[in-house]
Order: structure tokens, then C-alpha cells, then sequence
């Protein structure tokens, strides 16, 4: 009995874009692009007529932009939609705005050589398009049935070497200042200004790890930054964390925490990606387990893969509590569901629990639902 194949629908003002995604995805035996659309009216006439999985949607369109279609699908017939954005700051924000109107997860698109660059990506985007369909009509595809990306695979010891717990331990008992740590991937963008927007301005200090590309984290934490009580920023390298302020990994770099006699500092990492990505939650999450230890607390959000698990099990058996998003909220329960199975996590959440959670931990209950006024 044959698979039942992903239905998509592209939708791009270019005819070279629209032309490089049909040939990228020609390439899979189990996707099969029902049409294109040059534009929204177009498209609206197309999913009438095909009744696509998956849609890719440009971000900015003619005639109807992209935001204003998006917010009207998801309206009227909501379905898994993987945003193509071009690698600019207005892009980044637009994308930022569609991810949290319901878009599924988003692919960069150069500004320069659409051609040669687009199509480095291909692997991205098949991956993420068949995610997108198993998270609502499409069973998920079985990885084993398609070949794996070919970039290697650093686990942390490319960044860094696990801590000895006795003497990490020993090391961090001078200092009680507390760190909460995030990581997260598809999904997280939205997942984090949720769990933000609802901590108080004196919360701990807050470094997170979400996979990003370096054009879109600086337009994240400025729109965190003023949706937020706490104050959000892409920290610089040697930065000491102070509490009431939250670290967002730049783009292409890791995010490591320093101790520095009784503070911490920012510490960022050009090294190679870890798990296939750059930042890693892998990488924040060791450096956390080996210079906080037991005075931090350990938070895996919705993502693809299982990035963080095992940072977040060495969180765990340095005696940080460890949370885990569940999977009902999630918009993938790829990197929880992992740490899980790891025996990483101590409690399992809905989204809208966590931060309440989180601030019950560091013994503060004054979490909010909504963000507070600066």
C-alpha cells in the first residue's frame, strides 16, 4: 500500500523561487506540490481547488500582503503554513508577526542568489514541511525512509567538556543567585513570548538558546523587549547577567554562561554547530549544569530533534529542577518529548504553566498572565 503523499501549495511573487521550491520538492517521494500561486487571490482559488497539507507562503506578497492573507486563512480555514522570509530586518519582523498569527515555522530566503542559495536549504525545508504536515493532517514520514542531511552532527564536546559534578558542585555553593535557562526550536518564538510575557520584572536572570538565524535574533529580542516586564537584549561577549534581564543566543553563535567568582557572565561561542544548529540548546545547557548547577533551573520548549535533551539531563543530575512543555501545547514535541524519554525532566507542563512554575521554583509567585507595564 503506497504512503499517502504531503499535498503543497507554494505560494511566492517569484517565478524563480516558486520554480526552485517544485524542483527541491519534485525531489521527495513523499511530497507532491499540487500547485503555485503568484499571489493571495490566487492562492485562495488554489486551496479550494486542491485542499493542500502545507502551504509555503512568501512574506511579502502583491496585491494582498502575506500577514493579511495569513491572518484571514488561519481564520478561515487554519492549516500548517511554512513562511519562506528574506534574510533582512523588515523580513525578520514580518516573519516574527506571522509566527505569532499561526505560521508553522519559517525558512530564510537570500537576499542575493536566489538560485545558488535556495537551494542549499532544501533539506530545511523538506524537513520542516513534513513536521508541518504531521503536526495536524499527515502522519509524521519515517525518518528512516529518506536520506539524512549531510552536515555533521557535533554533539557539546565540540564546544565545551562535561563538568565533573562533585567539583562543579563544590564550586557553585558560594553563590545562591539564581539562572533560568530556556531552549527551544519550531514553535519557540511564540512559546517563549509566552512564558516571558507572564514572569515578573525581578525574576532571575534568563539565558535562552532558541535556533535562529543571526538576522532574525536581534529583530526576536527587540520585539520580546517591549512586549516584556523583564528587559530582553542579545547579550555581547563577557557580559555579566544580572537579574530582571533576559539573554537571547545571537543568531550563528553559541550562548554559554561563565562564573566569575560570585557573578556570571555571557560568554559567546563561534565554534561549530552542535546538533546541527548554532546556537545550541545542548551548548547553553551544559555550561549552565557545570557553572550554576543546582542554583538554575532547566526549561525545554516546543522544537524538531532532540537539541537540549542532554543538556538538560546534566542540568538534572547537577540537581537543577528541569521542566519540559508538553505535548499537547507544543507545537512539535520533538526536542520535550526527547529530554523526557531521557529522564531529564522533572515536571511536564501546559505552556500557559510554566512560567507560574518557574517563579514557584526560584520561590517568587508573583508570575503574571500577562505582560507588566515598565
Amino acid at each position: 500500500m503506497s504512503q499517502k503523499k504531503i499535498k503543497v501549495l507554494i505560494v511566492d511573487d517569484s517565478a524563480l523561487v516558486r520554480q526552485i521550491l517544485v524542483e527541491i520538492l519534485k525531489r521527495a517521494r513523499d511530497i507532491e506540490v499540487v500547485g503555485t500561486a503568484s499571489d493571495p487571490f490566487m492562492a485562495r482559488e488554489k486551496i479550494k481547488e486542491t485542499n493542500p497539507d502545507v502551504l509555503t507562503l512568501d512574506v511579502e506578497m502583491p496585491r494582498m500582503d502575506g500577514l493579511t492573507f495569513l491572518a484571514n486563512l488561519m481564520r478561515l480555514r487554519p492549516m500548517p503554513v511554512l513562511m519562506i522570509s528574506s534574510l533582512t530586518e523588515r523580513g525578520a519582523d514580518t516573519t516574527l508577526k506571522a509566527l505569532e498569527l499561526g505560521a508553522f515555522d519559517f525558512v530564510s530566503k537570500p537576499k542575493v542568489d536566489v538560485a545558488g542559495t535556495l537551494a542549499d536549504f532544501s533539506e530545511e525545508i523538506l524537513t520542516k514541511i513534513r513536521a508541518a504536515a504531521g503536526t495536524r493532517v499527515v502522519a509524521r514520514s519515517n525518518p528512516a525512509a529518506f536520506p539524512a542531511p549531510v552536515v555533521p552532527k557535533h554533539s557539546a564536546d565540540a564546544i565545551l567538556p562535561a563538568a565533573d559534578s562533585v567539583t562543579a558542585v563544590k564550586r557553585m555553593l558560594r553563590t545562591t543567585d539564581r539562572v533560568i535557562a530556556i531552549g527551544a526550536s519550531t514553535g519557540g518564538t511564540e512559546a517563549i513570548r509566552a512564558v516571558l510575557t507572564a514572569l515578573p520584572a525581578d525574576s532571575p536572570a534568563i539565558v535562552i538558546a532558541q535556533h535562529i538565524p543571526a538576522a532574525f535574533s536581534g529583530p526576536f529580542a527587540k520585539r520580546m523587549d517591549g512586549l516584556c516586564a523583564l528587559r530582553v537584549s542579545e547579550p555581547v561577549d563577557g557580559q555579566y547577567i544580572m537579574a530582571g534581564h533576559v539573554y537571547i543566543a545571537p543568531g550563528g553563535r553559541h550562548l554559554l554562561i561563565e562564573r566569575d567568582g560570585a557573578r556570571y557572565r555571557c560568554r559567546l561561542n563561534d565554534g561549530p554547530p552542535v546538533n546541527r544548529h548554532c546556537p545550541s540548546v545542548d551548548v547553553l545547557f551544559r555550561s549552565v549544569a557545570s557553572q550554576v548547577g543546582p542554583n538554575a533551573v532547566g526549561v525545554i520548549l516546543t522544537g524538531m530533534g532532540d537539541d537540549g535533551a542532554r543538556g538538560l539531563k546534566e542540568m538534572h543530575d547537577m540537581g537543577a529542577p528541569t521542566l519540559a512543555q508538553d505535548e499537547a501545547t507544543s507545537v512539535v514535541w520533538g526536542m520535550p518529548g526527547a529530554a523526557v524519554k531521557l529522564g531529564a525532566v522533572d515536571d511536564v507542563l501546559p505552556l500557559n504553566r510554566v512560567a507560574s512554575e518557574i517563579m514557584r521554583l526560584v520561590g517568587n509567585s508573583a508570575a503574571q498572565p500577562a505582560a507588566m507595564s515598565r
